[in-house]
C-alpha cells in the first residue's frame, strides 16, 4: 500500500504537466487556423486517487487496517523479546543456587569433625545470610586466591588436592565445599603435605594407591561437582588426559573437568591385551601393574589419585587443577547454551569443550539375535572390567573362542594361547581373512603370523564366516556358513570398534557418513568452543585425505593438540600417528599411514637377530609404551647401510624375522609397517610427508638400517 501511495505522489505532477500540455498545444492550433475546435467534455485532474470519493474512502480504510495491524504486530514482537530476555536473565541467576543447596549436604565435613569442630559451627550461622545470591561464593575465590602462600610447594600441594584417602581429607581443610569464612586453615594445612604429595612421572613411579582407589574414590563420597567448568574434557580415556596436561601446560591456572562413565580414571588401554596377560603376578588383577618388556614395572593408570583435584573442590583450588567425575555420563548437549546434561538430569555449563568419547565394541548380529544365554558368555573387549571379567573366565572355563582376526584378536589369541600352555584351556580364533590380521598384512606376511600364533597352543580356523550361533547343553554351539561347527564355553568378539557419536544429535554436530565419527576441520573443531579428539574424531589429513584412527598414539597426538588448540594455539593437524601391535614378546611391529593389504606392497626383508623383538626394543628405550618413545628415536637422520641390497621377496620363504613393508598408492608410498624394526618411525614418518616416487625402494628400505647386526 505505501508503494502505491509513493508512486502514485510522483505521477500525478506528470499527469498535470501533461495536461496543460494538451491544453496549451490546443489554443495554439485554434489560433493559427483561426476556427475553434469542438470541445469534449473532459474529466476534472485531480491529486487523489482515481474514482468518485467512495473510492477514497476504501482506499483510506485499507491504509489505516495496515498501519494498525503492523503496530499490533511489533507490539507483540517487542513483548515476547522482553519476556524470553527475562526468562534467560532468571535462568542464569538461578544457576548458583543448584549448587549451594547442595553443598552441605556432603558427608566429609562428618569425618573431619573430631579434629575440626570450630569449622563446623560458623557454616550453619552463616549459611542463612551467605545463600540467596551468587555473591558470597565469587568473594570467597576471591579471598582464597590472596591469602594461601605462592610457595611452589603449596602450588604443587593444591594441584594435588585428593579425595581418597581420610587422612588427606583431615589434613586440607579444603575439601569442605561449606567453609566459606574461614580459608585461613588451608594455608597453614597444605605445606604440610608437601613431602608426600610430590609430583610423579608418567612412566614408572605411579604410587600405588593408583591401582585400586580409582574405582572405589568417587562411589564412597557423596555425588557433588561443580556447575561450571572453564574446560569441559568429555570422555576419560588417553585422548582427554592428554589434553589436560596439554592445558594446563600452556594455562597452569586452568581449571579442567572429566566426565567419564567409567569408575575408572584415566587409564591407557594397550596393556589390558598386550603386557597385563603376561605378569607373573597373581593380584595383577586387583593391582593393575604389570612388568614391561624391559622388566620395568608401572601401573596402567597415567596419574595416581594424587594427582587429581576432587570435583567439588575445582572451583576453589587456587591454581586450578584437573578434576575427574567418574561413573557419569553425558546424554545431551546443548551447543547455543554452553551446557551439558548428565545421566542425572544434572547440568554442567562450560566455556570450551572437547568430545573424546572413543568407542564402542562391535559385536556381530548373530550373537545379539542369540539370546540371553549367549549373550552372558560374549566378552566385547574394551574396558578394565572387561579385562578382569575375561581373566576370571580363563581360569574358570575350559575353551574360550575368539572371532576377529585383527589387532585385538591376534593379541588375546597369543595371550591366552600363552596361558594354556600351565592349564587346560582351549583356545580357539576364528576370522574370515585367510590369516591373521589379513585386512593388514600382505599375504605371505599374514600367512607367516598365523603359524606364529598357532605355535603359542592357539587353533586357528581361517575363512570361518559366522552364520548361527546358540546355546545348546551347557555350552555355545558357533555354526560356520561352509558346514563347521564350533562348541565352546565362552566367546570373545573382536570384530572393530564403532565410535560412539550419540551427542551428534543433540550438538547438531555433522558425522562423516564414510569413515563414522565427529567430522571436524584441520584444527580438530567441530564448532566454534567445541573440539573433537580420538578414535571419535574424523579428521583431514593433508596428505592422505580424510580418515578416522583408532590407535593409542593417535588418541596421545590429537588429544594434545586440542588442548592446545583449545588454550588459542589454531594448530593444525600434521601430525602422522603410529599404532604399533605386540603377538608376546618375541614379535612386533609398528606401522604409520595406511596400511591395507588391499593395496601393492613392497617387503624388504633380513633375518632378525636378538635385538630385533619387542622386549629388546623396550629395554633399550627404556619404556614399554612405545608410542610415548618413538619421538625420543633417532634424532640425526640415519645412515644407510653399505650391506649389498637382499635378495628379492620371494626367495626368502619363511624368513621374515624384520623388515620393512611399504604400502603403495599411483605409485606413492602411503603406508609402512616396520616388522621387528624399531625406533625408526621419524624416518617413516618423513618418507610419507615427502610423498616422492621411489624408482627403487630397496634403497629407501636402506634408511631403516635392517641389514646391521
Amino acid at each position: 500500500m505505501w508503494t502505491c501511495k509513493n508512486l502514485w505522489k510522483k505521477l500525478v505532477p506528470l499527469a498535470r504537466s501533461s495536461s496543460t500540455l494538451c491544453r496549451q498545444n490546443a489554443r495554439g492550433v485554434l489560433f493559427n487556423n483561426e476556427r475553434r475546435l469542438p470541445l469534449v467534455p473532459q474529466a476534472h485532474m485531480s491529486s487523489g486517487t482515481p474514482g468518485s470519493g467512495g473510492d477514497n474512502n476504501l482506499y483510506y480504510l485499507l491504509v489505516g487496517a495496515t498501519c494498525v495491524g503492523g503496530g499490533f504486530y511489533a507490539y507483540r514482537t517487542i513483548k515476547g523479546d522482553k519476556e524470553r530476555y527475562q526468562e534467560r536473565i532468571n535462568e542464569i541467576a538461578s544457576r548458583p543456587n543448584k549448587v549451594v543447596p547442595e553443598q552441605p549436604i556432603t558427608e566429609a565435613p562428618g569425618e573431619q569433625a573430631a579434629e575440626t569442630p570450630q569449622e563446623i559451627a560458623p557454616v550453619t550461622e552463616d549459611a542463612p545470610v551467605e545463600t540467596p545470591e551468587v555473591t558470597p561464593i565469587v568473594e570467597v575465590s576471591a579471598v582464597e586466591q590472596e591469602d594461601p602462600p605462592t610457595t611452589p610447594e603449596a602450588e604443587i600441594a593444591r594441584e594435588s588436592v585428593v579425595e581418597p584417602a581420610p587422612e588427606e581429607s583431615v589434613g586440607t581443610p579444603d575439601a569442605d565445599p561449606v567453609v566459606k569464612s574461614e580459608p585461613t586453615p588451608v594455608a597453614g594445612s597444605l605445606p604440610a603435605e608437601t613431602a608426600e604429595l610430590q609430583t610423579t612421572t608418567e612412566t614408572e613411579s605411579a604410587a600405588e594407591p593408583a591401582t585400586v582407589a580409582p574405582a572405589e574414590v568417587p562411589a564412597s563420597t557423596p555425588v557433588e561437582f561443580p556447575s561450571h567448568a572453564p574446560y569441559l574434557l568429555i570422555g576419560g580415556g588417553t585422548a582427554s588426559f592428554a589434553a589436560a596436561r596439554s592445558i594446563r601446560a600452556r594455562d597452569p591456572g586452568a581449571r579442567v573437568l572429566i566426565i567419564t562413565d567409567e569408575p575408572d580414571l584415566p587409564y591407557m588401554r594397550p596393556p589390558l591385551s598386550k603386557e597385563l596377560w603376561f605378569s607373573d603376578d597373581p593380584s595383577v588383577v586387583d593391582t593393575l601393574r604389570f612388568k614391561q618388556w624391559n622388566g620395568k614395572e608401572r601401573s596402567i593408570y597415567f596419574q595416581p589419585p594424587s594427582f587429581y583435584v576432587s570435583p567439588q573442590d575445582l572451583e576453589k583450588v587456587e591454581n586450578g587443577g584437573v578434576a575427574v567425575l567418574t561413573g557419569k555420563k553425558v546424554v545431551h548437549m546443548d551447543v547455543r547454551g554452553n551446557k551439558v546434561t548428565l545421566s542425572d538430569d544434572t547440568e554442567i555449563s562450560y566455556d570450551k569443550c572437547l568430545i573424546a568419547t572413543g568407542g564402542i565394541p562391535r559385536n556381530l548380529q548373530v550373537i545379539e539375535r542369540a539370546g540371553e544365554e549367549v549373550t552372558k558368555r560374549t566378552t566385547l573387549f574394551r574396558k578394565v572390567e572387561d579385562f578382569k571379567a575375561l581373566d576370571k573366565v580363563s581360569r574358570d572355563t575350559k575353551s574360550i573362542t575368539i572371532i576377529g582376526g585383527g589387532f585385538l584378536g591376534s593379541e588375546l589369541a597369543c595371550a591366552l594361547g600363552r596361558r594354556s600352555a600351565d592349564s587346560d584351556l582351549e583356545v580357539i580364533q576364528m576370522f574370515p581373512e585367510k590369516g591373521n590380521m589379513g585386512k593388514v598384512l600382505p599375504e605371505y606376511l599374514s600367512n607367516w603370523t598365523t603359524a606364529k600364533v598357532k605355535s603359542e597352543g592357539v587353533a586357528v580356523i581361517t575363512e570361518a564366516l559366522v552364520k548361527a550361533v546358540s546355546f545348546k547343553d551347557g555350552k555355545v554351539e558357533i555354526k560356520l556358513k561352509d558346514g563347521r561347527v564350533v562348541k565352546t564355553d565362552h566367546i570373545v568378539a573382536a570384530v572393530g570398534l564403532e565410535p560412539s557419536v550419540e551427542l551428534a544429535k543433540s550438538a547438531g554436530l555433522e558425522v562423516d557418513s564414510d569413515f563414522g565419527g565427529f567430522r571436524v576441520n584441520a584444527e580438530l573443531q567441530a564448532r566454534s568452543n567445541i573440539w573433537v579428539a580420538g578414535d571419535a574424531a574424523c579428521f583431514y589429513d593433508i596428505r592422505l585425505g580424510r580418515r578416522r584412527v583408532e590407535h593409542h598414539d593417535h588418541a596421545v597426538v590429537s588429544g594434545r593438540l586440542a588442548g592446545e588448540n583449545m588454550t588459542g594455539a589454531n594448530k593444525p593437524y600434521w601430525h602422522q600417528s603410529m599404532f604399533w601391535s605386540d603377538l608376546g614378546p618375541d614379535v612386533g611391529y609398528e606401522a604409520i599411514g595406511i596400511v591395507d593389504s588391499s593395496l601393492p606392497t613392497v617387503g624388504v626383508f633380513a633375518k632378525a637377530t636378538a635385538k630385533d623383538t619387542p622386549k629388546a626394543a623396550t629395554e633399550k628405550s627404556g619404556t614399554g609404551i612405545r608410542s610415548e618413545s618413538e619421538t625420543e628415536g633417532t634424532a640425526s637422520s640415519p645412515v644407510a647401510s653399505s650391506t649389498p641390497e637382499p635378495p628379492p621377496v620371494p626367495e626368502q620363504k619363511d624368513n621374515y624375522g624384520k623388515g620393512v613393508i611399504f604400502y603403495l598408492r599411483d605409485k606413492v608410498v602411503v603406508g609402512i609397517i616396520l616388522w621387528n624394526v624399531f625406533n625408526r618411525m621419524p624416518v617413516a614418518r618423513k618418507i610419507i610427508k615427502d610423498g616422492e616416487e621411489h624408482a627403487d625402494l630397496n634403497e629407501v628400505a636402506k634408511l631403516f638400517n635392517i641389514h646391521d647386526d
